[in-house]
């Protein structure tokens, strides 16, 4: 019998692979080669510490990308409130158990390898989210009564990330489930409530001093640079220079002065988009961002293609959480945002944001691959 089932279950196996969405596997690998030449000049020329890892990062991630892709979303959707909990315990046990770096305690250590908890509940808020508004009715969206559990959802671990202190992630999170239940149809007369209650606890934070010393400075400094330009200014000036000095066609690979003089820090990650501008100038730098772009609009198609109402909210929560991160990373560096330590996906160092971003890709594939399935019956959802 197995012999007769087998072959079967192997023909459909390469059926879903021969349907896995190509194109967009070659811009996330074309914008993962773009961070690799990057990290290799960073490096001064040197495949080490940064780029040979970078890529072979990229290597295992994609192979989880394809391996999520090929799974039926049906079952990513039984398992996105086990994933969001454990996301959310994870977080709540970093304050006891967290590695410090940096003067932030945001890793936990298991087996010797590090992983960022805030990193997961990306995908577990967004996965959670999509969830509990696949079991809603249209008229149930901006009941006040079924909005209480999505804000507790949303709010939890953005205050458990908030006092790590992570504020970058605390408010690429928030965004992210705002959009989210935007989407999923909101009052806008709620959601304008929701966005000036945002706006008036962001004032008490400030006024109440609930943000720390370096937090205020980085807003201070985003709305004057040159209140301190031998100080908190100096990065971001450093950062306007660099890419200003890129012209249309940049000063050449491996040849961009501030990073080869080290005027930048963390060049490896929250800067890496100066020393690519730097290097290959506008046109190499909008090339980089268009390729952002067709990966963010390839996402929404495959959103609006799905049939499954919990597909069509985790995609364009994954999409969502990929353009914050490109928006607020080339903002932070271009002065158009405050310094908050969001790196550039796929192009920055960064191993736990990497399986993040390709996790999230995994779920948009696996929409893709099974976007014929048709709703489940209610009886089904578990």
């Amino acid at each position: 019998m197995s012999s007769l089932i087998l072959p079967g279950r192997r023909r459909g196996l390469r059926e879903k692979f021969t349907r896995l969405h190509w194109p967009l596997i070659i811009l996330l690998t074309m914008i993962a080669g773009a961070g690799v030449i990057t990290l290799y000049s960073v490096a001064e020329g040197n495949w080490q510490p940064w780029a040979m890892r970078h890529g072979m990062r990229f290597g295992v991630a994609l192979a989880i990308l394809v391996a999520i892709g090929l799974v039926p979303v049906r079952f990513w959707m039984t398992l996105a409130y086990p994933i969001y909990f454990v996301a959310l315990a994870a977080l709540v046990a970093t304050p006891f158990i967290g590695e410090i770096h940096m003067g932030a305690r945001r890793w936990i250590e298991l087996g010797g390898i590090q992983f960022q908890p805030s990193e997961a509940m990306k995908i577990g808020l967004v996965l959670g989210l999509a969830r509990y508004y696949h079991g809603l009715r249209a008229d149930q969206v901006s009941h006040l009564l079924y909005l209480i559990p999505p804000i507790l959802m949303i709010g939890a671990p953005i205050g458990l990330i908030f006092i790590q202190p992570d504020l970058g992630t605390s408010l690429l999170l928030g965004a992210t489930g705002v959009v989210m239940v935007f989407v999923a149809g909101l009052s806008w007369r709620l959601g304008m409530l929701g966005i000036f209650g945002a706006v008036a606890a962001g004032y008490g934070a400030y006024r109440f001093e609930l943000l720390k010393p370096y937090q205020i400075e980085r807003i201070l400094t985003f709305l004057n640079p040159d209140r301190d330009p031998l100080g908190q200014g100096y990065h971001l000036l450093q950062s306007k220079i660099a890419l200003g000095s890129g012209g249309l066609d940049g000063k050449g690979f491996m040849e961009g002065t501030q990073s080869q003089l080290k005027f930048l820090p963390e060049m490896q990650t929250d800067f890496i988009f100066t020393i690519f501008g730097e290097e290959f100038g506008f046109v190499g730098a909008m090339v980089l961002l268009l390729l952002y772009l067709a990966v963010i609009l390839i996402g929404l198609s495959i959103a609006m293609a799905s049939k499954l109402h919990f597909a069509r909210m985790a995609v364009i929560g994954v999409v969502v959480t990929f353009s914050l991160y490109v928006l607020i990373n080339t903002g932070m560096v271009m002065g158009l945002a405050p310094v908050v330590g969001v790196p550039l996906p796929l192009v920055s160092y960064g191993g736990t944001v990497m399986l993040t971003i390709m996790a999230g890709f995994g779920f948009v594939m696996s929409a893709h691959v099974h976007k014929d399935q048709d709703m489940m019956r209610s009886s089904e959802l578990l």
